[in-house]
């Protein structure tokens, strides 16, 4: 081989060795595959924790325990518990278990607000979680749960507002509402479902009124007795409007959807304070911003808890012409969407205190 092409081969063997030190030296970009890869797997480990949480969540039970300032001076201490949207199956024993419990708070006055039953056969399960309080004085009215089952829905539409529907377009009521409402009167609870009554608890004779289930256009406030309006609506009570015109010194409104003519009626009624609940909470909330819808007309700022309405807290600078409104978050959903986000399922000891 002359000199020339021993050069030349040195000179390539050189290039090559070279080129082969820097791309071991150099380190290779990750593919854009590669990247859409691990984003994807970390956006489904987020997706999977956050659902076991909201399963989880959804059977965290708790008492939330509020003072409302509403009674004369001097008034002793009322202690009313609030129970909504138990949307109780016969299968949920830990529930029921949680509910019959409460009863070692001692409340002298029970209000249920309706979706009691979230199954055709849950009425005995029903019965036995209420049982300890079926004794005690307590008033009720009635959700469209109560009367027809929940049925499979796109959770997308929760968000786009209001799910109701007329009672006239489903035409079999597959929840034995109506038995469940009869026992509740057999035990000596007043029936507020388009009607008044009267009650008589730690020394106070409160007055009620409420109504039907809004979200299925069952509301038809009732007028005071003389008037000759009858008591219509699912709960298929008697025709006599229990009760008269309040002259009490408490005038409680129970109702289930917090609809704002509901609450436009319950307020030119002189009501004091109003018991709801329907919203859930929320049910899917954002943490540290709250609820993002209703299920009716409220404002998501009063989705669950004590607030008044229509303007502030009675108790607050320019609140005076508002009353108080206490909203469940309830402890139950619907069987097809057994979840809950940063709104755990609640009952409330809600304690009427003597205004100072």
């Amino acid at each position: 081989m002359s000199a020339r092409r021993r050069a030349r081969a040195r000179s390539g063997r050189r290039t090559r060795a070279r080129g082969s030190g820097g791309l071991r030296g150099r380190k290779q970009a990750p593919s854009a595959g590669r990247t859409l890869g691990a984003v994807g797997a970390a956006a489904a480990a987020v997706g999977v924790a956050g659902l076991s949480w909201a399963l989880f969540e959804a059977r965290w039970y708790t008492l939330r325990q509020v003072r409302v300032p509403v009674l004369e001076p001097g008034a002793e201490d009322v202690r009313i518990l609030h129970v909504s949207d138990l949307h109780l199956v016969p299968s949920q024993e830990a529930k029921r278990r949680w509910v019959r419990r409460l009863v070692y708070h001692d409340p002298h006055l029970v209000i249920n607000t309706g979706d009691n039953m979230g199954h055709p056969d849950a009425l005995p399960a029903v019965l036995d979680a209420l049982a300890p309080f079926l004794v005690r004085p307590g008033a009720f009215v009635m959700g469209s749960n109560d009367y027809f089952s929940p049925q499979p829905k796109n959770p997308a539409r929760y968000l786009a507002g209001p799910t109701g529907f007329a009672a006239s377009n489903r035409s079999v009521r597959d929840v034995p509402g109506l038995e469940l409402a009869e026992a509740f009167r057999a035990s000596g609870w007043h029936d507020l479902n388009n009607a008044r009554a009267t009650v008589n608890v730690a020394g106070q004779e409160i007055s009620l009124v409420g109504t039907g289930d809004a979200h299925i256009e069952e509301d038809h406030f009732p007028a005071s007795a003389g008037t000759g309006l009858a008591r219509t609506g699912l709960a298929g009570g008697e025709d006599a409007v229990d009760g008269g015109p309040h002259s009490q010194a408490l005038h409680i409104g129970v109702t289930h959807a917090p609809y704002a003519r509901v609450l436009q009626q319950m307020q030119a009624d002189g009501t004091d304070i109003v018991f709801a609940g329907h919203t859930h909470g929320g049910q899917l909330c954002v943490p540290g911003y709250g609820a993002l819808v209703t299920n009716c007309d409220l404002d998501p700022g009063r989705a669950k808890g004590l607030h008044g309405w229509p303007g502030p807290r009675p108790d607050e600078p320019g609140g005076e012409e508002s009353m108080w409104l206490h909203v469940s978050a309830g402890l139950g959903t619907s069987p097809y969407a057994p979840v809950r986000f940063a709104c755990r399922p609640e009952a409330s000891l809600v304690t009427l205190t003597a205004r100072e």
